[in-house]
């Protein structure tokens, strides 16, 4: 088996993950892993799928059709099956931060999380309201994994440090 993550991207519409499922059956291939988003209208999505050796050229060649089609963008690139970062295989962390919404938050906080070498796994953001019509609140969800060796500490440190600048509330917790 062969393993590629697909990109796509296109104007939101029913049958767009159907078509990109049917597309991956159809050559044989079992869709592994996804992350798929609506934002701003657009329908966006990653995924991992596996396809035998002898139906990758099948496959890729079908992926452009699908643009004309459904009006989805796919694209192909090849990983490793099982592959993570080498740096990141010690500790797995879960970070939330809440607080007013300003530019910058995301630079900052992913910032000191690479001053400690801290590989983002997954990372869900996002605005809404705040109550009492106090502005907008930006809020985030990741999951984190630290290189071996590294302190939680170190890295509770660092996010501290820039928290009280940022003015947000940031929890770190031990995954799982």
């Amino acid at each position: 088996m062969t393993t590629y993550v697909l990109t796509a991207i296109g104007d939101d519409r029913p049958g767009l993950v159907a078509a990109l499922a049917a597309a991956v059956d159809e050559h044989g291939g079992n869709w592994v892993d996804s992350q798929l988003s609506l934002l701003a209208g657009k329908f966006a999505g990653i995924v991992l799928v596996e396809v035998p050796e002898q139906n990758v050229d099948a496959l890729l060649a079908a992926l452009p059709a699908l643009a004309a089609s459904e009006g989805l963008s796919v694209e192909a690139t090849e990983g490793t099956a099982g592959s993570g970062s080498p740096d990141a295989s010690g500790e797995a962390l879960s970070l939330h931060l809440l607080g007013q919404d300003r530019t910058g938050m995301v630079r900052e906080v992913t910032a000191a999380l690479r001053s400690q070498g801290a590989t983002i796994d997954g990372l869900r953001s996002w605005t809404r309201e705040a109550p009492e019509g106090g502005g907008m609140l930006f809020e985030a969800e990741a999951e984190l994994r630290l290189p071996a060796g590294t302190d939680q500490g170190q890295v509770r440190d660092a996010l501290e440090e820039i928290a009280a600048e940022l003015m947000v509330d940031l929890e770190l917790d031990t995954a799982g």
